[in-house]
């Protein structure tokens, strides 16, 4: 039945005949064919063996509407609510054109599409069905969506003819209440009308592909309008491209060379480093240098200025570093660059004491007025930055003491001794790399000790080290020396608990020139959130290597618990429950499993044979977790939690920043 130009294949039609289903699948994959032949969409419409103009499903047209938009890569679990995009899928993978990767968690599911995507830069879309899968999928977004990755979410959805409530979806005489769960995370839209697609990857695309902030774009497909078919439908609808760049922020009021003055007044300048400054290194070292500034910078960009940059002070907050923290906490000036000021990185409002003015330059305008006594700079950060260095410069021809001088200013050297402190703390810390535990019954590695052996082999074989959440994670950004941008990623943005084990999905995923080895660092606690990636790795070719350190309790809540309640007890994050993990990870063919044993030489010689296994390994660590201050890298800031929350408030209405 012709409605317009959409006709559906549902409600009082016929059901199809096997003539008609055999009809589509020949079409749809001669369609798949001319555009593997002719290398893209574009190419078979503009070659003529795809036209411009055709009958084809919703489902089909979405896929072609992607395929336009750069995703080639689905990982997914298909139920019910999905089976007609997944036929769709299948026949264009048989051709060549995408690939389905079927694997056995949402969560997982979008863990990898997300590392995919940081790792790599390649476009990744997550499938799934109606109702809890989806619910799966969408909190694993939230990675993706705190961290600025675009990643597509495509989840079935409950009919639009209302012929009653359709199993799975949300219990509840209400319409698009999964849409209104999905935008509460990021972009959205219900394909309620077939004709709309176009519009809809448009307004993905503007987020999955947004310069400065991109996150999850949620399609939502109604079961009923998956299968429907288009008549006549036009693939020049069909978006392309993302949205462009900003420029440099305004120069209203003289804003570059106010912000100059500032920066060569100030006696004491600290440059926060977050995600929005990934491209700006050259800037970023030209700047640090003519405003005598030290960098401190977020665990998201570890390696963008390499750790023995002298005027790197690494990480600062509640878990930074002795340097980065005496850099903020004794600063009088705050160069913001690109950065969320999220709690734990500025102690909730409290980390920077003493700064009566800041300079923020952010392309959010949100995240650019966060601080009082601020000069904001809108706009793209690199570009912003040039123009910033050009007015120092313009300002510094004068200033014979700082420019060109061979010795380092007080405020340099002082920090730079804060630094040299950091790296004799957690050199102690290293070089005592066993403890006894009471739960092991024995003396076994230390996490601090444990995590620099294994960077620092990742480092030396060019493998990308994934943080899982929790103790692993923090002591993991206050370890790790990247001389380079991507060496470590570390989930900071929503801490979720079982990414990095997923995340080693990403280093199956696109042709083997974009492939690469991961290393994932997680903690008991998160690899048991996520363990299929034990089978999921070996089907679709997983190379990495899962190393567990064990210490038999979620141990970041536990010291969290003892540092702020102080009478050495913890609650609810332990258990007395011994797991071989090893025998674990053989009971999956194809894994190959180490013991890491206890002291670092044993570790050292099971990461050399794991590294060097063609496929997925695990090596298991026990490590210790107490109350000895060996055994950790401490906390370095106040922060807004627990027995904390009055004098961490008080210090934020005191300070007034």
């Amino acid at each position: 039945r012709a409605v317009g130009r959409v006709c559906y294949n549902f409600g009082m039609d016929p059901v199809p005949t096997r003539e008609m289903l055999e009809k589509t699948t020949r079409e749809r994959a001669a369609r798949a064919a001319a555009i593997a032949s002719a290398g893209g969409l574009d190419q078979a419409i503009s070659a003529g063996t795809v036209p411009q103009v055709a009958d084809l499903s919703v489902s089909e047209a979405l896929v072609l509407g992607l395929l336009r938009l750069g995703v080639r890569d689905y990982l997914c679990v298909l139920g019910h609510g999905s089976t007609d995009l997944g036929e769709v899928l299948r026949a264009y993978e048989q051709a060549g054109v995408t690939s389905t990767y079927g694997v056995r968690h949402e969560t997982a599911a979008a863990h990898a599409a997300t590392a995919l995507r940081w790792v790599t830069g390649r476009r990744a879309a997550v499938v799934t069905s109606i109702g809890p899968g989806a619910l799966h999928a969408l909190a694993g977004s939230l990675a993706a969506a705190t961290d600025g990755l675009g990643v597509w979410h495509i989840y079935g959805d409950e009919t639009t003819e209302d012929e009653g409530p359709n199993m799975q979806q949300v219990p509840k005489a209400e319409q698009g209440l999964f849409h209104r769960l999905c935008a509460t995370i990021g972009g959205a839209y219900s394909l309620h009308t077939p004709a709309a697609l176009g519009p809809a990857l448009r307004r993905g695309a503007d987020v999955v592909e947004h310069p400065y902030r991109a996150g999850p774009f949620f399609m939502l497909l109604p079961l009923n309008v998956q299968p429907a078919v288009m008549a006549g439908f036009n693939l020049a609808e069909l978006p392309a491209g993302g949205p462009p760049p900003l420029g440099a922020a305004s120069d209203e009021d003289g804003a570059y060379r106010r912000a100059a003055s500032s920066l060569m007044a100030a006696g004491r300048v600290v440059v926060k480093v977050g995600g929005g400054a990934r491209a700006c290194r050259a800037e970023l070292d030209a700047l640090l240098d003519l405003a005598d500034a030290v960098a401190v910078t977020s665990p998201i960009v570890s390696g963008l200025l390499p750790y023995h940059h002298p005027r790197n002070m690494t990480v600062g907050g509640s878990k930074g570093s002795i340097s980065g923290n005496y850099a903020m906490g004794n600063a009088d000036l705050l160069l913001a660059v690109g950065t969320r000021a999220v709690c734990q990185s500025d102690c909730s409002r409290t980390g920077y004491p003493r700064v009566g003015q800041v300079i923020n330059v952010n392309a959010s305008v949100e995240a650019a007025m966060h601080y009082q006594h601020t000069l904001p700079l809108v706009g793209d950060a690199k570009a912003t930055l040039s123009r910033l260095v050009g007015e120092l410069r313009s300002l510094a021809s004068t200033r014979e003491d700082l420019v060109g001088s061979l010795e380092p200013s007080g405020w340099l050297a002082q920090c730079q001794a804060a630094k040299r402190e950091w790296d004799r703390f957690k050199a102690e810390r290293i070089d005592k790399a066993r403890l006894h535990d009471p739960v092991w019954g024995k003396a076994v590695l230390t996490q601090p000790a444990t995590i620099k052996a294994i960077t620092d082999l990742a480092r030396s074989r060019g493998a990308v080290c994934f943080f899982d959440a929790g103790d692993v994670q923090a002591n993991g950004f206050q370890v790790v020396e990247d001389d380079r941008l991507g060496q470590t990623i570390t989930e900071t943005g929503a801490s979720y608990m079982g990414f990095a084990v997923s995340a080693l999905l990403a280093t199956a995923i696109g042709p083997p020139v974009e492939r690469f080895r991961g290393v994932a660092i997680t903690g008991d606690g998160s690899f048991t959130m996520n363990p299929q990636i034990l089978i999921d790795g070996v089907h679709h070719g997983v190379t990495g290597t899962i190393v567990v350190l064990d210490n038999r309790r979620m141990g970041a809540i536990s010291s969290l618990q003892v540092s702020q309640y102080g009478d050495g007890n913890d609650h609810a994050t332990s258990d007395h429950v011994r797991v071989d993990y090893l025998a674990w990870a053989r009971a999956v063919e194809g894994v190959e499993s180490f013991a890491g044993g206890d002291t670092i030489q044993e570790l050292q010689h099971a990461l050399d044979q794991a590294m060097a296994y063609d496929g997925l390994s695990v090596v298991h660590v026990p490590v210790y977790w107490g109350d000895d201050p060996l055994g950790g890298l401490g906390a370095w800031g106040p922060w807004n939690v627990g027995s904390w929350v009055d004098r961490t408030q008080a210090l934020r209405h005191e300070i007034a920043l």
